[in-house]
């Protein structure tokens, strides 16, 4: 692949990401600072503002991740299906982090987001196991994601389990 392809590719990928991250701050935004504020939080809850850095992070890091493979993928013929496999896993598990948000922030539904999560992590599973065939890389970088992934779990489960159901779909008045 050409030096400018494999940049334009990175810039594609990145694209993606933020792309989602946007979509996914549309639906945060409206409840963040209310509704989600209402909620009980487990203790392990860290501080609001660590989200927003950490996030960046990932989503660098699966663009990253959605690169090598991309590269690797296109640089070996031997590892092109698998490849496409993960990078189809890519886009499934980042489809699913969007509706992660737009069910938990934007529908408030808690128990349902659980549901979406455990999609979510079955899909980012699957593209590290894809992955991991292609680019040691990109499966370490997106191991950073499941374990990030994993802990958002624990605690929309844990939120999940402190609020009734009336606080996870209440519509906010506030």
């Amino acid at each position: 692949m050409s030096g400018g392809r494999d940049r334009i590719w990175l810039v594609a990928f990145l694209a993606a990401c933020f792309g989602a991250a946007t979509v996914g701050g549309w639906s945060t935004s409206r409840s963040v600072n209310t509704w989600y504020q209402t909620l009980h939080k487990p203790s392990f809850s860290p501080p609001d503002w660590v989200f927003g850095p950490v996030w960046t992070v990932l989503y660098a890091a699966m663009a990253v991740a959605a690169w090598l493979v991309r590269r690797e993928a296109d640089r070996t013929p031997a590892r092109a299906t698998v490849g496409r496999q993960a990078l189809v896993a890519w886009g499934v598990q980042l489809a699913l982090n969007v509706a992660w948000s737009a069910v938990f922030f934007g529908q408030r539904r808690i128990g349902a987001a659980v549901v979406v999560l455990a999609a979510l992590w079955t899909a980012i599973a699957v593209c590290v196991e894809r992955s991991a065939r292609v680019s040691r890389g990109a499966a370490l970088l997106l191991l950073l994601y499941l374990a990030w992934t994993s802990f958002a779990a624990a605690l929309n489960v844990r939120i999940w389990q402190l609020n009734p159901p009336a606080a996870s779909t209440r519509d906010a008045q506030d």
